[in-house]
């Protein structure tokens, strides 16, 4: 065992002993399905405490020859699959931290660390075949495949921290992406390759020294869909194990979402709430919202009104492809909204085309990144969305409509009422205080169309369901009577108890008055 080279099952031991663990060995088929083929490098971009390293950690246990993994395996995923004997532990591997490179390496010679430390590492298991000194690292492993036909496993973390910390230094870049491609591309001691880090490999500039790269993003996990996260079966277990409430584990960690994996949590936070046994923020742990506040300034035409859209409750559509896969060169604002999604602030529907805020956690990050300034119209709505929701269940309907009237006049010149949709979003931002109680759907589908915007209570919060209908240039007892004429309140499966339906509607040509509101009760079961 050695420090790069066969670093041993210590590190998936202890992820396996740990208070909470998932199984995720499924991972494994899926990359001894692709050994030896076109297909086998993998590029795995997710954001932080996505359990990127875990897998890391999880492939060495299993492929390293020198240590017995079988036990370690034992009742899990991948020992039922019929490859798992065939590969378990037969194979040098090699495990890279660039993280650590770039921390102890010289500024600028992080390759020429790397090469000396692995090389150095290898000696010590194949010293009769290295006897050059000064010998590379492609090299050292092209002997030794050479003399004995042995094949290896290249792991290697945070791939892309280089171009995420050193963003200014383009000649580091390109020195760096030539020595992974030089290593790995077309080398016959390649067995597998597999990269983790934020950002996906496509593009940097011009140079696309790691085409033969497969990318499984945020954008599109592919058959990697289910190893991204958690899935709903798998948090749905871990609650009714710990007796914590789904639905309000669903409403602070769901919202990533793939093609067949349409419900995918953040580990990391689930793993902080069953742990703790309780539901918060647990976000701001590895990331600050600076970092966050920095691309939401950003000034491209469009990208303000864009945000308030979806901290309304909406969705924007984005081209992903402009995007450089850095951190530094945007173009247009899908450029940023397309970083947002890499690094897991906004969720994205691949079908639709969609970005959109995921959960109630994320939301917390925005409202904490406004508050520090460059958005104190829409803070003035927020802090302001307590009261209108008191009022919304009092059955006040002037209250609600001179809020909303307020609401409007302060998102006026971020975000234009020009159809349903856009008021549906600006009707989202100011009813925000009540996803502290409740989920919010927008479009809710019903048979007989779609509600426009429904408040779920959580269980335990004692509040009435909420069905809010809009309309655009017509009355708000229009809103009331197809809420009625729809069955919409017939829709919402499971919940018993009483339903405000309330029909709001929009004017432009009622000065400062533009809203109004009816509200009505109803009950369910």
């Amino acid at each position: 065992m050695g420090i790069y080279l066969n670093p041993g099952n210590q590190g998936f031991q202890r992820a396996v002993r740990s208070e909470i663990y998932v199984d995720k060995t499924g991972l494994i088929a899926c990359t001894n399905r692709y050994l030896n083929t076109e297909q086998a490098y993998f590029c795995v971009s997710r954001p932080r405490r996505f359990g990127k390293s875990m897998a890391i950690q999880m492939l060495a246990a299993y492929y390293s020859c020198g240590c017995d993994s079988a036990g370690l395996f034992q009742g899990f995923q991948i020992e039922r699959d019929e490859t798992f004997k065939e590969h378990l532990n037969r194979y040098d591997v090699i495990s890279l931290n660039m993280q650590q490179f770039l921390i102890e390496a010289d500024s600028g010679k992080i390759t020429e660390y790397l090469e000396r430390e692995v090389v150095e590492d290898l000696k010590r298991a194949y010293g009769r075949i290295l006897d050059r000194p000064d010998m590379r690292l492609a090299r050292a492993l092209r002997e030794i495949y050479a003399q004995t036909g042995r094949q290896f496993i290249i792991l290697i973390d945070e791939w892309d921290c280089v171009m995420r910390e050193r963003q200014e230094s383009e000649q580091l870049q390109k020195q760096y992406l030539d020595f992974l491609r030089n290593l790995l591309k077309d080398q016959p001691y390649v067995a597998l390759a597999y990269m983790t880090g934020i950002l996906p490999v496509k593009k940097y500039g011009l140079h696309s020294a790691l085409n033969m790269f497969i990318e499984y993003s945020m954008t599109d996990q592919d058959i990697l869909e289910e190893y991204t996260g958690f899935t709903q079966t798998e948090v749905e277990g871990l609650c009714r194990g710990s007796g914590m409430d789904f639905a309000e584990m669903s409403s602070w960690y769901d919202g990533y979402t793939f093609t067949n994996f349409s419900h995918v949590y953040n580990p990391k936070s689930v793993v902080e709430a069953l742990r703790r046994h309780k539901f918060s923020n647990y976000w701001t742990s590895t990331e600050i919202y600076d970092a966050l506040k920095i691309y939401m300034d950003m000034d491209f035409d469009g990208l303000r009104a864009d945000m308030v859209h979806m901290l309304g409750g909406g969705r924007v559509r984005v081209n992903t492809r402009s995007f450089q896969n850095d951190m530094r060169n945007f173009s247009v604002k899908d450029d940023v909204l397309t970083l947002l999604i890499h690094l897991g602030y906004l969720g994205y529907d691949s079908r639709e085309r969609e970005a959109f805020i995921p959960n109630k956690e994320i939301i917390e990050e925005f409202e904490n990144a406004m508050s520090v300034g460059g958005w104190p119209e829409i803070m003035r709505v927020l802090k302001a969305s307590q009261e209108l929701l008191e009022d919304t269940l009092k059955g006040d309907e002037e209250k609600v409509a001179r809020a909303l009237d307020q609401a409007h006049t302060e998102v006026a010149s971020i975000l234009t009422y020009n159809d349903e949709d856009s008021l549906g979003a600006a009707i989202g931002l100011a009813y925000y205080s009540a996803r502290k109680d409740y989920r919010m759907i927008r479009e809710l589908p019903t048979g007989q169309g779609f509600a426009d915007v429904v408040f779920l209570p959580l269980p335990h919060t004692g509040k009435p369901a909420l069905v809010v209908e809009l309309k655009y240039e017509k009355s708000a007892h229009t809103a009331i009577q197809q809420i009625k004429d729809r069955h919409y309140t017939q829709a919402l499966e499971g919940y018993v108890g009483e339903i405000l339906l309330v029909g709001i509607s929009y004017h432009r040509e009622k000065g400062d008055k533009v809203h109004s509101c009816v509200i009505e009760r109803a009950e369910i079961g």
